[in-house]
This record gives C-alpha cells, sequence and structure tokens, in this order.
C-alpha cells in the first residue's frame, strides 16, 4: 500500500469518530482529500465533500460514513458509577470488562465496563447475559457523583479503547473499519485520479450519522444532485464459523471486494463496475440484496427524483465489535475499480 495512505488510515483508525460526533476525523479526512481534490469543504452536519473536476453536466458521488457505534454518558449515579446509552447498533454483550476512552472537553478519561466475578454467577445470570445497555456500568475510578462529576459530564461520548492489530496473511482487526475503510477508500479513488482528464464531476463525500438513520448521504446527496451514486462500506464477510452464507450470500476477506445485485443498486452501473474491475484485473465477490440495505446507498438511490446507484462492499469479520477484521487488498482494490469505472465514463451514458 502507498505509504501516505497506511498513514492516512491509521492515523483515521486511531481518531473517535463516534455517530453525531465525527469533527476530529473529518478534519483528518479534510486535509487528505485537499493534496488531491479541486475544493474541500465541510457541511453544516459535518460532512465532508472533495470535489474533483466541477461543473461538469454529469456528477458522481462517492459515499463512505466516517461515523462509527459509540456510547454516550446518560447518568451518574450516586457512587460515581456511570450508565452509558448507545450510539448506533451496539452489541450490548460485548461490553462487560471492555476499556472505554470517554472524550471530556478536559480531555479523555479511560474507563472500564464492569462485570461481576464469574464465581458470583449464579445459574440464571449464567443461562442470561445482559443485553440491555442500562443495565450495565462504567468505573473510572471515582469516588462519588461528585467526584465523577468534575471528570465527566452527561452527553460525552465514548468508544471501546481497541486499536489497530496487524494479524497474518496481510488481514487487519481494528474498532470501527465501519466504515472509516471506506472513508480511505473513496479518499484513494481522489488521489489516484488526480492529474487525470475526466468527462464528469466527482464529489467524495466522507458522510455522517449513518449509523443512526443515513442522515448524513441523505443531505448531502440532496446537495450533490448527483446522476450516479457509488456508496463504500463493509459488507459481510461469511468465512468464519457461525455465518451462513445462504442468508447473507458468500464472501471471503481478502478475495476482492464485494459487488451487489437488487433492487437498490442501478443494474447499468452494477455492469459497469464489473467491466471496470476487468480491466483492472481484480477479482471481485457477488453478494445479491433482494430488500433496500442499511448504507448510504440505499438514501442516494431515493434523492429528488432518483439516482443511479451502486454499492461496493470490503469484506469485513466480526461487524460491530472491537475487532473488525480485514484484507487492506479489498480496500485498495476497491478503489482501483472505483477509479477505472469512473475513468471510462463519458458524461452520455444511457443509465437505464
Amino acid at each position: 500500500m502507498n505509504k501516505n495512505s497506511l498513514t492516512f488510515l491509521k492515523q483515521l483508525m486511531a481518531t473517535p469518530t463516534p455517530t453525531g460526533f465525527e469533527t476530529r476525523g473529518q478534519e483528518i479526512v479534510s486535509a487528505y482529500m485537499g493534496q488531491f481534490a479541486d475544493d474541500v469543504r465541510m457541511d453544516v452536519h459535518g460532512s465532508v465533500h472533495g470535489v474533483m473536476n466541477p461543473g461538469r453536466d454529469v456528477r458522481v458521488m462517492l459515499a463512505g460514513h466516517c461515523d462509527e457505534i459509540g456510547l454516550m454518558v446518560q447518568h451518574i449515579d450516586d457512587k460515581g458509577y456511570l450508565t452509558m446509552s448507545a450510539l448506533g447498533g451496539v452489541t450490548v454483550p460485548l461490553l462487560q470488562g471492555e476499556r472505554i476512552l470517554i472524550q471530556t472537553a478536559k480531555g479523555p478519561i479511560p474507563g472500564v465496563f464492569g462485570v461481576k466475578p464469574i464465581h458470583m454467577l449464579t445459574d440464571e445470570d449464567r443461562k442470561n447475559p445482559v443485553n440491555l445497555i442500562h443495565d450495565l456500568w462504567v468505573d473510572i475510578g471515582a469516588k462519588n457523583k461528585k467526584d465523577a462529576e468534575k471528570m465527566v459530564a452527561l452527553g460525552d461520548t465514548a468508544t471501546i479503547n481497541s486499536g489497530w492489530i496487524e494479524l497474518t496473511n496481510g488481514k487487519i482487526a481494528c474498532r470501527g473499519f465501519d466504515n472509516r475503510i471506506g472513508v480511505f477508500v473513496i479518499s484513494e479513488v481522489l488521489r489516484l485520479l488526480h492529474g487525470h482528464n475526466l468527462n464528469v464531476s466527482v464529489h467524495a463525500v466522507s458522510t455522517v450519522q449513518e449509523e443512526v438513520g443515513l442522515r448524513g448521504s441523505r443531505t448531502s446527496a440532496y446537495a450533490v444532485d448527483p446522476q450516479i451514486g457509488i456508496a463504500v462500506d463493509v459488507g459481510f464477510a461469511t468465512d468464519f464459523p457461525g455465518m451462513n452464507a445462504k442468508i447473507a450470500g458468500e464472501a471471503k476477506v481478502g478475495e476482492g471486494p464485494i459487488l451487489h445485485p437488487g433492487p437498490t443498486y442501478n443494474p447499468t452501473v452494477l455492469e459497469m463496475l464489473k467491466k471496470a474491475a476487468s480491466k483492472s484485473k481484480i477479482k471481485t465477490q457477488i453478494q445479491p440484496e433482494a430488500r433496500g440495505t442499511g448504507t448510504d446507498a440505499f438514501s442516494i438511490q431515493m434523492t429528488r427524483g432518483g439516482v443511479a446507484a451502486g454499492l461496493v462492499s470490503i469484506p469485513c469479520r466480526y461487524m460491530h465489535s472491537p475487532v473488525e477484521t480485514i484484507a487492506l487488498s479489498d480496500a485498495e482494490d476497491a478503489a482501483k475499480v472505483i477509479a477505472t469505472f469512473i475513468e471510462h465514463l463519458t458524461g452520455n451514458e444511457k443509465l437505464r
């Protein structure tokens, strides 16, 4: 991988971007896109727009959401323990015993989710793991409520304190690949296209608040008014125990980006992506999606009078956990496929 690209990805992954509170990460994205785009701006919701070759009749919008699932301080009890609420689809049973980092006005404060010792668990406890986040507590070491309030405030956000882990065979585990890896891919597309003559305008948008309702992509797509929209997100890898390929569709980490047929996705765009992959000699995988999905492609497709939408996914194991696992090669290949797709657009395509 390009050295500067890898540095950017590691910086982004190390920066907390809980949904609705993505600004620190977006500043990193803005600086990186600024090396390649003709214009970079942040909109009122915090989505970052990197625009290349502006003013063309045909606009292609690329979307990757910068937000990750996270936590928010909801309550502080008399003993100084914190109750958290979920920002997005947090897998609650994974939280007990986890370390977190709370972002406060005075800087980050570490905390841990408490857990009852196994020796003290009743038979009922063993049968019924905690599934409700308000039944858990976070310990920051406070003496009492007054002491805790000196360090944290209601509404402060937090993320699991889990970082970049290099596994074997080019695989990486980290918190929040969903979906900072999508932001990385669309930013890499700008890098790959930099200096090329294009027939279309490219709007690479690092969107916000996807995890709570596709909000950033909805407002950004309205503003861009694209003719073609491609979202990049993580997709379900089925190459580990417990996954059912009959339900999700088969996909393996390290075997190439995923393309998706289905009602949400324009068939012409899908075929053009397949041809771009073939021209680039890049292997892709296919996962059909028979209904609307929870990605930015869904909201882009239904913008204004309708947009020809596509989705490119990075196979990901253990989604919505602190150890989301991907292959960097899949992300690199996704960027190459999309860049080739855009390079070969004439601006006169018939999309239906």
